[in-house]
């Protein structure tokens, strides 16, 4: 009997060729699999750092305009250098002190400085006094300045407000040159005390 291997047949001549062309699909697929196995992958990256430090800010002064140095404690107040006697007072007597407070120079901000008063110790009553903002370092009976505390305010008491400006060194010392004018009114015979100024500097960046 002969068999017929035309097309359509299903005879055992066309399963080599089925068997052929699915091994060049096969071989197609494992290629393609291949293929995107061995693709490249390229990568890149950059970074970026900060440094950071904290800046230099102290407050300092002075009762000679030259020799600056750090007072942060009423215990440790500057000593005012008045130029005439402040311990024998007598009504209507009037006594002056100079003083200057800076930025020391490694300071990296500019301030506000806020000036208050501390108690009074011993007794004091009747004796007033006025501070004055001077363009140079000084102070006598005939100082004038900008008033940063009127004539007439009370030894322990500040006005309000009392605030003044401090520039960021520059290369050297920028001081704010103050006077204090002391006035004794109708004080006590043996009276004696004393008075203590803040000067809080509050760095401005």
């Amino acid at each position: 009997m002969k068999h017929d291997d035309g097309p359509g047949s299903s005879g055992p001549s066309a399963h080599p060729a089925r068997r052929r062309l699915r091994a060049v699909l096969a071989g197609g697929l494992v290629l393609g699999v291949g293929a995107a196995v061995t693709l490249a992958a390229w990568n890149d990256s950059e970074f970026a750092i900060g440094s950071f430090a904290a800046g230099q800010f102290d407050l300092v002064g002075s009762t000679d305009g030259t020799s600056f140095t750090d007072h942060a404690t009423a215990d440790t107040a500057a000593p005012l250098g008045f130029t005439v006697n402040p311990t024998n007072l007598a009504p209507g007597d009037v006594v002056f002190a100079p003083f200057a407070v800076a930025l020391e120079e490694a300071a990296t901000y500019a301030a506000a400085v806020t000036v208050s008063a501390g108690p009074v110790a011993g007794s004091l009553s009747g004796v007033t006094y006025e501070l004055l903002r001077t363009s140079t370092f000084g102070c006598t009976a005939d100082t004038t300045g900008t008033s940063l505390v009127p004539a007439g305010t009370a030894l322990g008491t500040v006005s309000a407000d009392t605030t003044f400006d401090l520039a960021e060194p520059a290369g050297g010392l920028a001081p704010v040159n103050l006077c204090f004018k002391v006035t004794a009114g109708a004080i006590t015979q043996g009276a004696d005390g004393s008075a203590v100024w803040e000067f809080a500097a509050v760095s401005q960046s």
